[in-house]
């Protein structure tokens, strides 16, 4: 059964005298469990395609369905709740706060969200560094860990909440190429075991060579739809 849904997406932004068009009628469809790339030329969509899929932004026509639910049409508010409890999302940057612990880090998105106990908190976050391999560097700052330890982290604290979706914009940019292996094979580890759903945008090979899935755009359209 499909989690994700997009039907006929189109999106065009207004930029002065020339529209550009981002995405040009896209039909995606994805189920829970996948580990899926999508990959083309910088300027094919990807990026916007990634942000509609996260609800950072709408589309100008078409539909996207989540989990049942018509997002289109809903206030910034609406669906900044929608995002918070259902996407996560693991960035090349890492995003940790300097000044938190590792296991603050990886609490941050249950305390903004104030739906749990804090010995709950404290518990589902622990479970994720473990789910990382980190648990003997929950009282570690990021200056104290490697760029690896601290990707892990980011992908404990997108984790945490149990999300639908994990969006991955490059995860394994910042990364040498041993270190990438390991993220990849972490993430594809937590796909097998926990049936987490992972999309990623990728130029990144080996990243490709690990998915099951891989859309490819160009032009803000889809060219193919490789499944393995």
């Amino acid at each position: 059964m499909a989690i994700l849904t997009l039907e006929k997406v189109r999106k065009v932004y207004d930029r002065g005298a020339t529209p550009v068009t981002a995405l040009a009628g896209v039909d995606l469809s994805i189920e829970r469990g996948e580990y899926l790339a999508i990959v083309g030329p910088s300027g094919s969509g990807k990026t916007t395609l990634l942000n509609i899929i996260g609800c950072l932004d709408s589309p100008t026509e078409g539909r996207v369905v989540y989990a049942g639910r018509e997002l289109r049409g809903l206030g910034e508010k609406e669906l900044s709740e929608y995002r918070k409890e259902h996407v996560s999302f693991v960035f090349q940057s890492y995003n940790l706060i300097p000044v938190l612990t590792v296991l603050e880090n990886v609490e941050l998105p249950l305390v903004i969200e104030r739906k749990k106990r804090p010995s709950e908190i404290r518990a589902l976050a622990r479970e994720a560094v473990a789910a990382v391999g980190l648990s003997d560097k929950e009282s570690r700052y990021p200056r104290e860990l490697s760029g690896g330890q601290e990707q892990r982290v980011a992908i404990a604290r997108a984790l945490v909440k149990k999300p639908i979706v994990v969006l991955a914009d490059e995860p394994t940019a910042n990364l040498d190429s041993h270190t990438a292996e390991e993220i990849v094979e972490l993430m594809r580890r937590v796909n097998t075991e926990q049936g987490t759903t992972f999309i990623f945008s990728t130029h990144d090979r080996l990243v490709m060579e690990h998915a099951r899935r891989i859309v490819t755009l160009r032009d803000g359209s889809i060219l193919s739809d490789e499944r393995r």
